[in-house]
């Protein structure tokens, strides 16, 4: 992967657009000495080399979900990856040094789900051999993340399983999914 090159004018775009991301074209020109077609030219370059991004997402403490961070030592970093790239609980994972060298975050309105989706889908993993869960009580900055919202609901979660069928969910300690008509909760 090739480097990035960055010169004072686009560390400048980039902290105004880290100010205020709704900031104009033509404010930015101002505030760097340039025209603003130059600017656009730069926010595209800037946009293309994927130096900057463009998301949105729900600041989860203000929308009472609860977040863990969970880390994992485990044989196969993608296949547990996989397990969870469509679950509206699962909001990244990174494969990292260490002991642990998968650490993936989640959120979900009660901690019951979350310790339902460690129990079901990774304690119970053959790959995995250790799992040390602990719940974000509070961060230096906002939790503004991408949640996945507005799918089709259907009887089956992303994952395989059926809800219905789960100890978990029977038991009332999971929500359920809620890609799933099954899912009990309220954010989703």
């Amino acid at each position: 992967m090739d480097r990035l090159e960055l010169d004072d004018r686009d560390r400048k775009i980039i902290a105004l657009f880290e100010q205020n991301p709704e900031i104009s074209q033509t404010q930015i020109a101002e505030s760097v000495g340039l025209s603003q077609p130059t600017v656009g030219a730069r926010i595209n370059k800037l946009k293309n080399s994927g130096a900057i991004a463009t998301s949105v997402g729900v600041d989860l403490k203000k929308a009472g979900m609860n977040i863990a961070k969970v880390d994992i030592s485990t044989r196969d970093s993608n296949k547990i990856i996989d397990i969870f790239k469509n679950c509206p609980y699962f909001l990244n994972a990174m494969i990292v040094s260490g002991k642990e060298n998968l650490t993936i975050l989640f959120a979900a309105e009660d901690i019951a789900t979350i310790e339902a989706l460690v129990g079901r889908h990774l304690r119970s993993d053959p790959s995995v051999t250790s799992v040390d869960f602990g719940i974000v009580i509070s961060s230096v900055q906002s939790l503004n993340m991408p949640v996945k919202i507005g799918f089709e609901k259907t009887d089956v979660s992303p994952c395989g399983f059926k809800c219905y069928e789960c100890e978990y969910y029977i038991h009332n300690q999971c929500l359920g999914c809620p890609m799933t008509t099954h899912y009990k909760g309220k954010f989703w």
